[in-house]
């Protein structure tokens, strides 16, 4: 049998999605009716999702797969061996080989934009079905939203920020006569629908908290004419807004993490670009059909959806960029900000830590240590993912921690009741439930939890917590993600203010004392952005407070307080001279003569 055209390695294409991609090649395996054996006989392929790099078996299947975005050249190496195996072995043959062709430019060449673009496949969180679909966009189609947002931008930015104000206020009112169709979207999205209704109903507050405090934050921040060293000149600052700010967004709280700089940005004078997560866009549609409501706040915010490559492209297209994500993505974020030189907010993981000193209440610290770790189930960047105990009361801590974990129901088969929704992102079960097995392997021991369940096709984890966990271990050191407890006991607050320090992350933590002031004087000791004081996972309810992410949690100005607005206009200074300009003569080397 002959062997499928070989695939240049030179090719450096079409990037994907690792969850889109798998079902796509997996489903057109199942078409040529040995799925199972391609599958079998195949060595796995390290290629990239949206979040973590990660192994799978690479499927093939009998369609002709024409990528138009970029992958690593080692993918198609790998592939190019994986094919000609496979053809060998008798698993891909006739119109299945002749019709199968990957495609795309060499490295640094643009792909075409729409040619041959493939479906994104969306899984269903709650029945583990593929039940929507998204066409990714493509770089020119990325590049006409930016031109026509760039068209529009210059009109919005000459209103004043009070009349900005009256049409976020009109487009609060939109957003809240569709609210019952995006909860519905964002349940199907997240496979919860409490949490779900909570997000949707803070949008028309957030936007109409920004519409409130732009304009005086405007008045107070643009300078009148003051006097200069120089007599004769006066000098003011004007507010400048960025034309287009890009935003790309997560999977974990897709709608907030989408409109939380898409708001303060329009009320600055920008216009708007968001690329939310392939893994959770149905809320896009409803969303997008609130906002052509108000004429001007259609012209002014375009969604996109796509994978990564489309939010690659939207980068090139933007004057500044915000992303909400892994450390991994976010630096590559960065690095594709930096060659753009645009500025860059950066939104990165955590791995927050919790110090429960010897004068808390153990029964309420675990109460709060246990809700401020399993909300969500876990999946929120402000999460607490370490627990240190002080000896003393760590029995009880314990116990109390046990019974209330224990007592967690999961929102199965019936989301209307329950605690704790499924995961989002099936490639998450996996990562979390790797990391407990990791920790057991290494002396860890469990005491409540601790197996991802497969219920109607969804996966859940209840509470788990673990003990006799150490430094070393990856749900010590690595963002979880996940409803998982690790406890570690300490002696002495140096050695607890050490362990909690002792992470490549700074994003937020906890101190739980007897008193507000011992905590407070814990909590001044940690390398992070943001420290809840006798409570936990504060920062996801408080927006007033500036704060920035340490080490590497993320880099630029805090999307809270005054600069969540004032980071995206630049200021002007209009220099005026009033008397009479200096001639060259005085600058010649007669009149500078001491």
């Amino acid at each position: 049998m002959s062997t499928p055209s070989p695939v240049s390695p030179a090719s450096a294409a079409c990037r994907r999605s690792g969850a889109g991609f798998l079902y796509e090649l997996r489903s057109r395996c199942r078409h040529l009716g040995h799925g199972d054996d391609t599958a079998d006989s195949l060595q796995n392929i390290k290629y990239e999702s949206d979040r973590h790099a990660f192994d799978d078996p690479l499927d093939i299947g009998p369609n002709d797969l024409s990528y138009t975005k970029r992958m690593p050249s080692a993918f198609f190496e790998n592939a190019a061996r994986q094919l000609s195996r496979l053809a060998q072995g008798g698993h891909i043959g006739g119109d299945g080989r002749k019709r199968l062709r990957l495609r795309a430019g060499h490295r640094g060449v643009p792909c075409p934009a729409r040619a041959a673009v493939m479906t994104l496949k969306v899984r269903n969180p709650r029945t583990g079905e593929t039940d929507y679909s998204i066409d990714p966009a493509g770089p020119a189609e990325i590049a006409a939203a930016a031109a026509r947002l760039r068209a529009a931008q210059p009109v919005w930015a000459r209103r004043s920020p009070g009349e900005r104000a009256e049409v976020l206020r009109s487009w609060a009112d939109a957003v809240e006569s569709r609210q019952d169709e995006i909860v519905e979207a964002l349940t199907a999205d997240t496979g919860r629908h409490g949490i779900s209704r909570i997000e949707v109903s803070g949008i028309p507050r957030l936007i109409r908290r920004w519409a409130d405090e732009a304009p005086a934050l405007f008045h107070r921040h643009q300078e009148s004419e003051r006097s200069t060293s120089i007599p004769t000149v006066t000098a003011r600052t004007r507010l400048v807004a960025y034309p287009v700010v890009g935003v790309i967004s997560p999977w974990n709280f897709p709608l907030i993490l989408s409109l939380i700089d898409t708001v303060p940005a329009l009320a600055a004078g920008c216009a708007v670009m968001v690329k939310p997560s392939e893994v959770t866009p149905r809320f896009v549609r409803p969303l997008a059909e609130a906002s052509r409501a108000v004429p001007e706040i259609a012209g002014l915010l375009e969604f996109v959806e796509g994978d990564g490559a489309s939010g690659a492209a939207l980068i090139e297209q933007v004057d500044f960029i915000c992303f909400t994500g892994s450390v991994a993505t976010g630096r590559k974020v960065g690095e594709a900000a930096a060659r753009a030189f645009i500025p860059a907010s950066l939104e990165l993981g955590g791995k927050d830590p919790m110090i429960i000193l010897a004068s808390a209440d153990p029964r309420k610290a675990a109460e709060i240590a246990l809700r401020s770790s399993v909300v969500n189930s876990g999946q929120a960047c402000q999460s607490i993912e370490r627990l240190y105990v002080a000896r003393a009361i760590a029995d009880p801590f314990l116990a109390a921690l046990t019974e209330a974990a224990t007592a967690v129901r999961l929102n199965y088969p019936d989301i209307g009741t329950g605690e704790l929704g499924p995961f989002i992102f099936e490639r998450q079960a996996e990562i979390v439930a790797a990391q407990i097995a990791d920790a057991r392997r290494h002396g860890a021991s469990i005491l409540a939890g601790g197996e991802v369940e497969r219920l109607g096709g969804g996966l859940y984890l209840k509470p788990t917590i673990l003990i006799d966990v150490t430094p070393d271990m990856a749900v010590m050191r690595e963002e979880t993600f996940g409803p998982v407890i690790p406890v570690a006991i300490f002696d002495s607050v140096d050695e607890a203010v050490e362990l909690a320090n002792r992470s490549q992350f700074g994003l937020s933590a906890a101190v739980i004392a007897g008193t507000a002031e011992e905590a407070e004087e814990v909590a001044q000791r940690l390398e992070a952005g943001a420290v809840s004081i006798n409570d936990g996972a504060l920062t996801s309810g408080v927006w007033e407070a500036e704060k920035s992410s340490f080490k590497q949690s993320g880099l630029g100005p805090s999307r809270m307080g005054e600069s969540g607005l004032m980071r995206f206009v630049r200021r002007q200074a209009l220099i005026r001279q009033s008397g009479a300009a200096a001639p060259l003569s005085a600058f010649s080397e007669e009149a500078l003569r001491p």
